[in-house]
């Protein structure tokens, strides 16, 4: 068994005696709709199905860009081992549900418990997982070592961290080493994460490549893209996607430029958070400008030149709709912008804020190819996208060679090694 330095005991020791906080914890963001009230047990290790007979693969994604990475890797298992059980944890109500929808046969969901260790040794205890895989940059400790310590195999999949995150974790070198030194295999998206997490075991690790750039994006419902494309009835239209606070009023400002030359133009305004709408509403009203909620069922008419998109789960519709789509996240710094890929896989051109330091190996192909129109202000949003639907923006193919040189055989590689982990014996530790 892994000695733990003093950090990691006295963190251990710590989330232990705050335990019996947890049920009072989960019934407040139960109440906030930020925890499903009917299955809570399971976010404290209570396990709400049977586990079944066979070798078991545990997978953990903590939201929904995650999750739908954990679901390419569960299908792909399970393709190649039919026999296999899947089990597939995350920790929001939005990622459930995308699991709940889209998970094929024989993958089970169940939230995470809570990073305690009482709730960790029992999850562990019913479900005996064969190797635990855990995506991107979910470390909690007490799941962790509770893996290791079960004989489970542990891989980190698809491993992203951001430079703050790297710090951080080189602050607590002694207990990060330990933490991720448990990891049987670690399979770095980007050359960022391989160098600081191989600088924190003092070893090279080499970069993987990015799974979620062979995630196909999930197609909107043709009944849906049918009647959205009847309102939108020939507009010029444009996206403003997962945005964030501070960033609207940028958007915004944008915006009212280009209706003063496209009186008919229309923004479909995304919030990264769809739970800010009613401030965003706030701030439409403030400027006179007429909209349409999507969580209200509203359609924006002629006079309305804003959409708000306030709904989760329909980013592909926006992107089929738009030619052109600003990729929010990255206005303001602090935030780390977001992935550009989905947008380019569904047909638009894409444009983004200076600041996107979570994705920069993307955005670095990305620019090598053209392929993406990079604005520092007002001013140049409202060009690009005027350049954009005059056609003078060349983005849009050029990111379809950005993806090419991005992508590989990240899946194929990914899943051999899961199960090559499967077919090893267990260790003790």
């Amino acid at each position: 068994m892994t000695r733990l330095p003093p950090a990691l005991s006295f963190y251990r020791f710590a989330s232990g005696l705050a335990a019996p906080l947890a049920p009072a914890v989960l019934s407040s963001r139960a109440r906030k709709g930020k925890e499903d009230e009917s299955r809570m047990g399971e976010r404290l290790g209570h396990a709400s199905v049977a586990r079944p007979e066979g070798s078991l693969v545990w997978i953990h994604g903590a939201s929904v860009g995650e999750s739908r990475v954990a679901l390419t890797l569960a299908g792909a298992l399970i393709a190649a081992r039919p026999d296999l059980n899947v089990l597939l944890t995350s920790g929001t109500v939005t990622s459930a549900a995308l699991v709940g929808r889209e998970a094929p046969p024989g993958v089970i969901h169940q939230y995470v418990p809570a990073d305690t260790p009482e709730a960790a040794r029992r999850f562990m205890a019913h479900w005996k997982p064969d190797v635990a895989a855990f995506v991107e940059s979910e470390l909690w400790p007490n799941l962790i070592v509770e893996a290791s310590r079960s004989g489970a195999r542990l891989a980190l999949v698809n491993a992203r961290m951001n430079a703050a995150s790297l710090r951080r974790w080189q602050r607590w070198q002694r207990s990060g080493k330990t933490l991720v030194g448990l990891f049987d295999w670690i399979s770095p998206a980007d050359g960022r994460t391989a160098r600081g997490l191989g600088q924190l075991l003092d070893r090279k690790l080499a970069v993987a490549g990015n799974l979620k750039l062979e995630i196909l994006p999930a197609m909107p419902a043709a009944d849906k893209l049918a009647a959205a494309r009847t309102i939108v009835n020939g507009r010029p239209v444009w996206v403003a996607a997962s945005t964030h606070a501070g960033e609207e009023e940028i958007v915004l400002d944008a915006h009212q430029h280009l209706l003063a030359t496209h009186e008919d133009a229309l923004l479909i305004l995304v919030p990264r958070h769809p739970d800010r709408a009613d401030a965003i509403a706030a701030l439409l009203d403030q400027r006179q400008l007429a909209f349409a909620r999507r969580s209200k069922r509203e359609a924006p008419g002629q006079d309305a030149p804003v959409w708000l998109a306030d709904t989760l789960g329909e980013m592909s519709l926006w992107f089929e709709l738009a030619p052109v789509a600003l990729i929010a996240g990255s206005l303001k710094p602090g935030i780390g912008g977001h992935n550009p890929v989905e947008a380019t896989r569904l047909g638009c051109a894409v444009i983004s804020g200076p600041w996107r330091d979570s994705f920069s190996d993307i955005y670095d192909a990305y620019e090598q190819h053209g392929a993406v129109a990079t604005v520092q202000d007002t001013a140049g949003l409202t060009g690009a996208v005027i350049r954009s639907w005059a056609g003078e923006d060349a983005s849009l193919s050029a990111g379809q060679a950005a993806l090419s040189a991005l992508t590989g055989n990240v899946l194929a590689t990914t899943t051999g090694k899961l199960l090559s982990l499967l077919g090893t014996p267990a260790e003790t530790r």
